[in-house]
Formats: structure tokens, C-alpha cells, sequence
């Protein structure tokens, strides 16, 4: 057995952890319903990249497989085997816990077979005059008639007799039927339709079934035989990651378009369809036996997104407001930030101040330049408005675009076309590298001399994801980082191939030898037999000699505890303690803990620890230096590791059990911390009752 837990099985367990949220009574239900959007969307991207690159393996030469240490055959079979189980658990969470919910509250989300006489002529409108002028439909496909199935867009198959007058020619259809294929137009309209509020109750439908209802106006003086939901997943990996030759830029615009048209990964089908009609679809579309995966009636659940709220429905969680942060409310940002380190924790503290910074920064005549790296940004983006309106003014900007940042490719060539057009000078993404760092550095002429200002963080210059993410940023005019800061932008615009740092650690320069230094310092302290700590707040852990190091630690007698939220390649073990936390908000953020004797050498980072990160990618792990900044972060991370509302332990099964405690104070820890932030409650976990917001 492997000392290592598998990355792809680690996952799963990790959206079976999502899927708890959605079956969890104490969670409002309509963030319930969010959870199985987020369990959909998670799936969905997992097939298309990871499972994706996996059936890419098996196309390898026997030799390359065996250089990657991977049986993809068999773990293909383990993830199907995994997957049928949460989806069967899905639709049960959804039949037996949300819909019954949902009636009870007095909304009914109702199928084809379930429309009231009195909603009949409204359905039959809508769709005459909003479905019918954008749906798309292909009779008697086969093959005269090829059909190909976009990238996860949602169809109903169609089964009907023959259509009087049509020759019967090879492509008819087996017993003396024909299929048809419509696809669902979500793109366009909404998902679900609300209908007329009746008697105080309010109906709500899937688009799907709409046009289920309406299918003998599609298919006139046709009987309609049978109708099942069917969607298609296609391969959504570049393969340019690690590439090294000719133009990086022009191969990710050429094979954005790719993802439209790559090969089929998962073939998603209603499991009531019956078994020659899944032949005919799966001969038809030209499909491998291991891409069809059973699943529900209906697809594309992360349209649950945007599940209609009735109004005076109070289903969903109280705004958490975003804090004001005392020290940035008084006076010129610049002065502030020269005063002393600030550090905000997201979505607990606003957003604005970053924006603050920029806009000010943008306003000031003794600013002499701004560069920032920019990996994933909002749509509209506030943060790219604000580095425009600086360029107009005047001031020399540099912005680091990661074109590789999966799934926001295109968006990051619109927001380099619209900041060029401003006159900012844009770089772009290293081949072999991605710039995964989150910082930025404004220089300023103070009294005649050159003053430093950054900003680093663990999180996106995102006002979006700032909203749902918790992450942690540092504002900072401290000499040692504001200096290593601006020796990463050289790597960036290539002025150098490398610098020596003096404070940071930067991958993949000297980040592995910077974790492997203060680690085994904690095992020469076990083996003198001084105390020993390591504690990591982080998004995953996979790398495997970092993995290993842990252990050997761990055997070495240091104490490790770490909390996780997504893939975990460590098994807990004598010294090792893991949990995992999914609650409201995304875990997001990176905190980094050695005792170091009783020096408490603390971090936050852009890095977790995955070989990804180690070698390649430019990663920042970033030391705290003030006191008051330091105690705060030991008390989030004891707030983290007293959580047990939504903790759950990762065992050696992956079962996901939640943290029991005998304790009769309720810790959560994402309302604990706002509480913290707030300063509403004692310092102390021990002692700490977490109220509900």
C-alpha cells in the first residue's frame, strides 16, 4: 500500500466533502442548493483536466507509462467506481432532503408531468415566443447526418415514430423510429423558469422540462415515444504548460479554440435510458465505453447557481458585512502603510483598500511607477480600471499577465488588449513557468528619495472572489521585502534569470531549500528534545518529497497539524494530525507555522505544496514580521484547529467524519475569526462560544 495518498482519489474525497455541505439541515437551503452547484461545476472541471490527462496516458508508449509510476487503466476504474457513488448520492441528497424542503417552504420545482391546468397556456407563450426562436434541433441524425455535441451544453435526446413521408434509408433508426436531439438553450435563457405565483405558492421549472412539455410543437402530428437528458465533456487541457519553444502566446490563443472541439472525456446520460438507445447515441457519436457515465434526469447542475429566489424567502445566510479596518481609515494610505505592516484577511476585511492604494496611487504626482502580476482577475475588473487610470496619468505601469491561468485565458488577453491600449506594458507568461504570485510594488519619491510600498498576497487581485474566498494580503513598506519584491518583477520583465533573496523565499529558486531548512530545524530540535511544531493551513499538499520530509519529521518526533482544504497526499500517522474545513466560504489562504525553538517563525504564502508550486511556477512565501500581525495569525490557525462545526478529519479511509468535540462551545471557524476580527469575543479558542451571524 502507498505511504502516499493517491492525488485524484484525495480530490474526490474532497468534493464528497462539498457534498456534506449540501445534505447538512443546519445550512439555509438555498446555499444547500449552492453546494451541489459547486460539487457539479467541481466535477465537471475534474473530468475535463484531470481525468482528461489521465485517458491522454494510456495512448503512451508502455515504456513513457512506466516512467510515470501511473496504472491509468486501474485508477480510471476507481474513479468511475467513486464517482457513480457521490452521483447516486447526489440525486439522492436532492430527491429526499432539497425538493421536500423546497415544498415545504412553498416552492415547488415541478416537471413536465406536474404542470397545474391553470400554467399550461403560460408554458405554451414562453416557449413560442422565447425558446422557439433560439432552440436548435437535428432529425434523424446518423450517418449522412454526423452530430457533433458542444462541450458540456445539455441535450434531450428524442425518440419519435416516423415521420409520415420520409424514405426509410440507412440512417433510419432501430424499430422503425428515429431519434432527434435538441439542444438546451441555457446559454441564452435562464435554466429555470419561474412560473406564476398561485395560491401562494410559487412554481419554479427547468428549462429541460419546458420544452419536454412542448415537444409534440417541435415534433407535430409525431408521437412522441421517449425523451432522456444526455451532455458531453471534452478534454479542456492545453498541453502547453511546459513548453519551452516558439511562441507561447500565439499556441494558447490557437488552442483556446481547441477546447470547443477536444476529444470526449465523459458522456453524461440519464441511467433510465434504455440500453439500445445508449448503443445508438454511443455508435453515433463515436464514443469509448469507459466515457459513459450513468447519471440523473437532469445535467449541468451548477446552473443551480442561479436557482430563482422567491421574494420574502429568507433562505439563505445573513450578509456577513466586510470590516473596515481601522488603521486604513485615517489618513493618507501611503502614510499608513509607512507606519507599520497591515494585514487583511478576506472576505472578512473589505477589498477596497487595494483598490484605495491603486486609485491613490494613480492620483499622485510623486508616484514613479506601479507593477503588479495579475492572475486571475473580475470580469469589469476594478483593479485594471484603476492601473488604466494610472497609465493616463502618466505613470509608467507594468502588469505581469498569466495567460495560463486555466479558464480565465481569454479574459486576460482582453484585459492585456484594453491595458496596452492605455499605454501599460504588459509581459507575459514564461514558457515552461506560470507566475502564480500575487503581489505589487509602487515606487514613490519621498523627500527626494526612492520609497518602496507592496502589497502580497495569498489570493487574486479579484473584488469578486474577495467576496467568497478567504485569503490573506500584507501591505508593507518594509526595506528586506519590498526590495525582494522588486528583484521578482526583474525576473519577470527579464532584466535578470535570477536574484538572490534576502527575505523572501520565490519559487522555484529557493523555495524547496527555504521549507527543507526550517523543517529540519524542527527535527534537530525533536532530537535534542526541545520542543517541535509545525503547523500548515493550506489548500493542498501533494508533493511527494515534501510528503516524505513530513514523515521523516513526524518520525523524528516533530508534531505536525495540519489543515487542508482539497487534495491531501499525507496520511495521518503518530505526530500527524489532519483535518479538512468546507463551510461558506473557500478556503483559500496559506499559513505557514515552525515553533524555530521559541523564535515562531510564521508565513503566509501563494504556495501550497504541490511539486507544481516548488518547480513551476513563481510562488512567494513571505515572513511575518511584526508581533501584534504574528499573535493575530496564531489565533486564526488556533481558531482552525478548535473548529468542530465543520471540521472533518482526514483519515486513512477518506471517509470525511466531522471533528467530534466534548467541549459544549460550538467553534465555527470562519465565524470565529470575523468574531476575532471583529472583536467581539475573547482571544483565547479555549475559551471562545461562536455566535451565528
Amino acid at each position: 500500500m502507498s505511504r502516499i495518498f493517491n492525488r485524484e482519489l484525495s480530490w474526490l474525497s474532497f468534493n464528497q466533502r462539498v457534498l456534506q455541505e449540501a445534505e447538512d439541515p443546519s445550512v439555509p437551503l438555498y446555499e444547500r442548493i449552492k453546494f451541489l452547484a459547486i460539487f457539479s461545476s467541481n466535477l465537471d472541471e475534474f473530468f475535463r483536466v484531470r481525468v482528461a490527462s489521465l485517458r491522454s496516458i494510456i495512448g503512451l508508449k508502455k515504456k513513457k507509462r512506466k516512467k510515470l509510476k501511473i496504472e491509468p487503466v486501474k485508477l480510471l476504474k476507481e474513479i468511475h467506481s467513486k464517482v457513480d457513488k457521490m452521483q447516486n448520492e447526489f440525486g439522492r441528497i436532492f430527491r429526499e432532503k432539497i425538493l421536500p424542503e423546497l415544498n415545504s417552504n412553498g416552492i415547488y420545482l415541478i416537471n413536465e408531468n406536474e404542470v397545474p391546468d391553470s400554467m399550461s397556456e403560460f408554458l405554451q407563450n414562453y416557449f413560442l415566443k422565447e425558446v422557439i426562436p433560439v432552440l436548435n434541433t437535428t432529425l434523424a441524425y446518423g450517418k449522412k447526418n454526423p452530430l457533433f455535441l458542444k462541450n458540456n451544453a445539455i441535450y434531450l435526446a428524442v425518440k419519435i415514430k416516423p415521420i409520415p413521408g420520409i424514405d426509410e434509408g440507412p440512417d433510419k433508426s432501430p424499430a422503425g423510429c428515429r431519434y432527434a436531439i435538441l439542444e438546451i438553450p441555457s446559454d441564452i435563457l435562464t435554466r429555470f423558469v419561474l412560473l406564476p405565483e398561485e395560491h401562494g405558492r410559487h412554481y419554479i421549472m427547468f428549462l429541460d422540462d419546458l420544452i419536454r412539455f412542448n415537444l409534440h410543437k417541435i415534433f407535430p402530428e409525431c408521437e412522441i415515444m421517449e425523451s432522456y437528458s444526455v451532455k458531453l465533456t471534452r478534454d479542456a487541457d492545453l498541453y502547453i504548460d511546459d513548453e519551452f519553444s516558439g511562441n507561447l502566446l500565439e499556441k494558447i490563443k490557437s488552442s483556446l479554440g481547441k477546447r470547443k472541439t477536444g476529444a470526449p472525456c465523459r458522456f453524461l446520460y440519464d441511467e433510465k435510458m434504455p440500453t439500445d438507445f445508449l448503443k445508438y447515441l454511443k455508435k453515433t457519436l463515436d464514443l469509448s465505453k469507459d466515457s459513459l457515465i450513468p447519471g440523473g434526469r437532469y445535467h449541468n447542475y451548477y446552473d443551480f447557481f442561479r436557482f430563482p429566489v422567491p421574494e420574502n424567502k429568507e433562505l439563505s445566510y445573513e450578509p456577513m458585512l466586510p470590516l473596515k479596518s481601522a488603521d486604513f481609515e485615517n489618513g493618507n494610505i501611503f502614510n499608513v502603510i509607512k507606519a507599520g505592516d497591515i494585514l487583511l484577511y478576506y472576505p472578512y476585511h473589505s477589498f477596497e483598500y487595494i483598490l484605495k492604494l491603486l486609485n491613490e496611487a494613480a492620483d499622485d504626482k510623486n508616484v514613479k511607477s506601479i507593477r503588479i502580476t495579475l492572475y486571475r482577475t473580475a470580469k469589469d475588473s476594478q483593479v485594471v480600471k484603476a492601473l488604466i487610470k494610472a497609465a493616463r496619468s502618466g505613470i509608467p505601469v507594468t502588469a505581469f499577465i498569466e495567460v495560463k491561468a486555466r479558464f480565465d485565458e481569454e479574459l486576460n488577453f482582453r484585459n492585456a488588449d484594453d491595458l496596452e491600449k492605455a499605454g501599460v506594458k504588459v509581459l507575459y507568461s514564461f514558457p515552461g513557468l506560470k507566475v502564480h504570485s500575487k503581489i505589487c510594488l509602487i515606487s514613490r519619491i519621498e523627500n527626494g528619495k526612492r520609497k518602496e510600498y507592496a502589497y502580497l498576497s495569498t489570493g487574486n487581485f479579484n473584488e469578486n472572489s474577495a467576496l467568497l474566498y478567504s485569503d490573506i494580503a500584507l501591505f508593507t513598506a518594509d526595506k528586506n521585502i519590498t526590495s525582494d519584491v522588486r528583484s521578482v518583477f526583474n525576473i519577470l520583465s527579464r532584466e535578470t534569470g535570477e536574484e538572490d533573496f534576502t527575505t523572501l523565499a520565490v519559487a522555484p529558486f529557493n523555495l524547496r531549500t527555504t521549507i527543507d531548512k526550517l523543517v529540519g530545524n524542527e527535527m534537530l530540535n525533536a532530537k535534542e528534545g526541545k520542543k517541535a511544531l509545525i503547523i500548515l493551513k493550506l489548500n493542498s499538499i501533494e508533493d511527494k518529497k515534501a510528503v516524505k520530509l513530513f514523515y521523516a519529521a513526524a518520525e523524528q518526533g516533530v508534531r505536525i497539524k495540519i489543515t487542508v482544504r482539497g487534495i491531501c497526499g499525507v496520511k495521518p500517522q503518530k505526530n500527524i494530525q489532519i483535518r479538512s474545513i468546507v463551510d461558506r466560504f473557500l478556503e483559500h489562504s496559506r499559513i505557514y507555522y515552525f515553533y524555530a525553538g521559541g523564535e515562531e517563525k510564521m508565513f503566509i504564502a501563494s504556495a501550497d505544496f504541490m511539486t507544481r508550486n516548488f518547480d513551476r511556477r513563481i510562488e512567494l512565501l513571505i515572513p511575518i514580521h511584526d508581533q501584534n500581525i504574528k499573535t493575530r495569525l496564531k489565533q486564526v490557525l488556533g481558531i482552525y484547529f478548535k473548529d468542530n462545526t465543520k471540521a472533518r478529519k482526514i483519515n486513512l479511509t477518506q471517509s470525511n467524519p466531522y471533528v467530534k468535540s466534548k467541549s459544549r462551545n460550538q467553534v465555527r471557524a470562519q465565524y470565529g475569526i470575523y468574531n476575532l476580527l471583529k472583536g467581539e469575543i475573547e482571544s483565547n479558542p479555549d475559551v471562545m462560544q461562536i455566535r451565528s451571524v
